[in-house]
């Protein structure tokens, strides 16, 4: 049975990556902190790195593992370099020792959103935030150091965790009205849907950048009134530019205004195509 190691296994895709293969491979799942299943590893450690996959020899590493935080990462650079650089660097030496794939998922956050068509994979980078660059920095050292490598940029996820469809739910228990920006688009994408995608190119030798969001794109304004109309909610939203935002959140850091990725390469070198936004959405609050 194909052996695959999971970095980031308790977050939304790591979950959705469980649950897509189910029985269909032996995984080891990692996170941060041990616990009943799952194995402590340090992805910013090379030696732990090093040591566990020369141990358990994956055919596979997933790499889940990210500092995620867009405003946190503004204020704590070095930590946010070490999960979302050195931690794929780290990991793409380990699997190149070992002749293993390594899966390495990216975000839209590598482009400054300054767009008006979708990304392609071959538009060129130009992060703005400390997320976006070092998420950046951590594909190239995926290309320098990993023989066998899946790049996957992802944009607005959400699954079984922390993310922006509960937390409109959760406002709406205590809100009749809820600000959400309107001027910042880009494609929600399901974990679930991204663990298909996942799931279908791992088998493959077609290696290389992919972006993979679902079909489709929309402002987060859009996207609260269309968790509402599913929830069957009243909750009125309120549109208002990243400008009024910010005047309300004065900490936060820059966000992409155009986050739409093409999923050019995989429509061109595959038969893959990943489900409509409103679909997944649908799919996803059924199963909430």
């Amino acid at each position: 049975m194909k052996k695959i190691l999971v970095t980031g296994c308790n977050g939304q895709l790591g979950r959705a990556i469980n649950q897509e293969y189910q029985n269909e491979a032996e995984f080891i799942n990692t996170d941060v902190q041990a616990m009943e299943g799952v194995t402590a590893l340090d992805i910013t450690n090379v030696d732990d790195v090093l040591a566990l996959v020369r141990e358990t020899k994956p055919d596979v590493i997933i790499n889940c593992a990210a500092h995620t935080s867009v405003d946190l990462c503004e204020q704590q650079w070095d930590s946010a370099y070490r999960i979302n650089a050195i931690g794929p660097r780290n990991l793409s030496i380990a699997a190149s020792e070992t002749d293993a794939k390594l899966i390495h998922v990216s975000t839209d956050y590598v482009f400054d959103g300054n767009g008006t068509k979708p990304y392609t994979e071959f538009d060129t980078p130009n992060p703005d935030s400390a997320y976006g660059k070092t998420k950046l920095e951590g594909e190239n050292f995926v290309k320098a150091f990993a023989r066998k490598y899946f790049i996957l940029r992802t944009a607005w996820l959400y699954g079984d965790g922390k993310n922006f469809v509960k937390t409109m739910l959760r406002l709406a228990e205590s809100h009749d009205t809820v600000s959400v920006v309107n001027d910042q688009l880009g494609s929600p994408t399901s974990a679930v849907e991204l663990a298909k995608m996942i799931h279908y190119l791992e088998p493959t030798e077609n290696y290389g950048v992919f972006h993979a969001t679902c079909e489709g794109s929309c402002s987060w304004a859009d996207f609260a009134e269309e968790i509402y109309k599913l929830a069957g909610k009243g909750t009125k939203v309120e549109r208002v530019t990243t400008e009024e935002y910010r005047r309300m959140n004065p900490n936060q850091a820059p966000r992409p205004a155009y986050s739409v990725l093409d999923n050019y390469m995989a429509r061109l070198t595959s038969d893959f195509q990943m489900a409509d936004w409103k679909d997944a959405l649908e799919e996803y609050m059924t199963n909430l």
